[in-house]
């Protein structure tokens, strides 16, 4: 199954709170469904598919990509869950998303995909671009670009830009200065329960 485009408080009313899918809040607090009221005592799986769950819709990826960046994250010494968080924090969309460039995730893939970002002085328009300590991310020196991001900084997704980015507004040009710290991920997820999640599954 490929990206996600249903109905994104469908999928907030049953994860909680996802920052990078929507700035909505839903109005029920009860999730979706005709049984969403009566909900059953959840299973350890089922529990663990839910915090996959929310990292798949959080960051838009799919099931293949997820568990590609798993893999990855296991042949890197240290904390497996941390540094797959690393890795999703570190792409391109969602770093042009931490900047306040654009209002949620799939609204900074789409800056990215359409080429109104450059890496380094260089347009990259791949969304899961792996941005490095020492990256220079500015928007594209073009009116269309520079309209459209200055509009997305008057509403940005998340209030505080994490310590790991610096962003000037006026030069609307950024850089990445190390890599995430655990306490900035915006999301609400117990990492260790998606990689336990994965253990059982590759």
């Amino acid at each position: 199954m490929s990206r996600y485009r249903g109905p994104r408080l469908r999928v907030v009313r049953r994860l909680g709170e996802l920052p990078g899918l929507t700035r909505k809040s839903a109005r029920r607090s009860y999730p979706p469904g005709q049984h969403g009221q009566n909900r059953k005592k959840r299973s350890e799986y089922a529990v663990r598919l839910e915090e996959k769950q929310k990292l798949r819709f959080n960051y838009g990826l799919t099931e293949k990509q997820l568990l590609r960046y798993v893999r990855r994250a296991r042949r890197v010494t240290g904390s497996t869950g941390q540094v797959l968080l690393q890795l999703l924090e570190m792409r391109l969309d969602n770093t042009v998303f931490r900047m306040g460039m654009a209002p949620t995730i799939p609204a900074a893939r789409q800056l990215v995909n359409h080429g109104h970002i450059t890496v380094n002085g260089r347009v990259v328009d791949i969304a899961s671009y792996q941005c490095r300590p020492g990256d220079e991310i500015k928007v594209r020196d073009r009116e269309a670009s520079r309209k459209l991001v200055e509009a997305n900084l008057q509403y940005p997704g998340l209030a505080n830009l994490p310590s790991h980015l610096e962003f000037d507004k006026n030069k609307l040009e950024g850089k990445v200065n190390s890599l995430v710290e655990r306490e900035w991920v915006a999301l609400q997820v117990n990492e260790l329960l998606v990689v336990e999640y994965y253990s059982r599954q590759a």
